[in-house]
C-alpha cells in the first residue's frame, strides 16, 4: 500500500495561478478549489487509494509567535485566501481526509501523518507530495519520499542528498543559516547555500560546527567571516533552525485505514452541482 500525502496550501496556490477565474452562482471564487479536486482526481484514476490533504485553514501559526517576520496572509489575494474553507469542504463532501490546520501548519500536518503512516507495517512508501524544501526533512530512506507531482520528480534520501548536499536530517540546520523567504526569515549573513552544505556535510547539526578558532577541516570562502557571524548570531541561528523543524506529533488518525479512499459523501450531491454551475469570471 502507498499513501499519499497531499500539500493542499500550495495546490491551491498552484491552481490558482495556473486556472481559469471560475464563480459560483454566489458569486465566489471556485476555479482553484476546481482545478485542486480534479487533480486528486486524477490520481485517484491513476490508482492512489490512500490519501491525506492538508491545508493552512488560517496562514499565520505559532511560529508567527517566534519571529516576528513569520510569513503572514497579508498580501494574499481576497479571492485565493477565501477558498481555503470552500477547499476544504469540497475534498471532504468527496470523501477525502482533510486535515485544516490553525495553530500549526499543513507542513507539520504531512510531517506528522508521513511518521504515523509509516508506523503501519502494512504501507509499502509514504510519498509527500509538495516540492516544498521544508519537507525534505522528512525524508527517511526509500519509505517516506517527497513528490513533485507537477514535475513528477520523486526524491528518495539520496535524491536529498544529491539535491542540497546533506541528507535530510539536516534540513533545518541548514535553513537556519541560509533562510527561507517564503516563510520570512533571512538566516545568518554571509551564509549561502554552498557554505552551508559544505559545512554542515562535513560537521553535521549547528552545534558540532567548530566556532572556537580551531581551522575547519572544509574548504570554505570566507570561513573567517562565517564562524565570526555564526557565533555572534547563535540564538538567532538556533531559533531559525526551530522554526525551520517541522513538528511531528499533530493528532490527525489513528489508523491509515481513515485515509482510504472509499466514496463521495452524501453532502457530495449539492457541492458538485453548485461547482458544476460556476461560469467564467468576465472581469479577470
Amino acid at each position: 500500500m502507498e499513501v499519499h500525502l497531499i500539500d493542499g496550501t500550495y495546490e491551491l496556490f498552484r491552481h490558482y495561478h495556473g486556472a481559469p477565474k471560475l464563480l459560483d452562482q454566489q458569486g465566489r471564487e471556485v476555479g482553484a478549489v476546481r482545478g485542486v479536486l480534479g487533480s486528486l482526481r486524477m490520481m485517484l484514476k491513476q490508482g492512489a487509494t490512500h490519501i491525506g490533504v492538508a491545508t493552512d485553514h488560517v496562514i499565520e501559526s505559532f511560529r508567527n509567535n517566534l519571529w516576528p517576520g513569520y510569513k503572514t496572509g497579508a498580501g494574499t489575494e481576497a479571492d485565493l485566501l477565501a477558498q481555503f474553507p470552500l477547499l476544504e469542504e469540497v475534498l471532504a463532501a468527496y470523501g477525502f481526509a482533510v486535515w485544516p490546520m490553525v495553530e500549526y501548519e499543513a507542513d507539520d500536518a504531512l510531517a506528522s501523518a508521513a511518521v504515523k503512516a509509516a508506523e503501519d507495517p502494512a504501507v509499502d512508501r509514504v510519498l509527500i507530495c509538495t516540492p516544498d524544501k521544508d519537507l525534505a526533512q522528512c525524508v527517511r530512506g526509500t519509505r517516506i519520499v517527497q513528490m513533485d507531482r507537477r514535475k513528477q520528480i520523486i526524491r528518495d534520501e539520496s535524491g536529498v542528498v544529491e539535491k542540497f548536499g546533506i541528507p535530510p536530517a539536516l534540513i533545518p540546520d541548514y535553513l537556519a543559516l541560509v533562510g527561507d523567504s517564503a516563510d520570512g526569515f533571512p538566516g545568518l549573513r554571509g551564509w549561502g547555500e554552498k557554505s552551508a552544505a559544505n559545512v554542515l556535510a562535513a560537521y553535521g547539526h549547528l552545534e558540532h560546527i567548530p566556532k572556537d578558532g580551531t581551522p575547519w577541516t572544509v574548504r570554505v570562502t570566507g570561513a573567517a567571516r562565517l564562524v565570526e557571524t555564526l557565533r555572534n548570531d547563535w540564538d538567532k541561528a538556533l531559533l531559525f533552525r526551530d522554526i525551520a523543524t517541522l513538528r511531528t506529533e499533530v493528532p490527525l488518525f489513528q489508523s491509515v485505514g481513515e485515509l482510504f479512499w472509499k466514496q463521495p459523501t452524501e453532502a457530495w450531491s449539492a457541492v458538485e452541482a453548485s461547482l458544476k454551475a460556476a461560469r467564467t469570471d468576465r472581469s479577470s
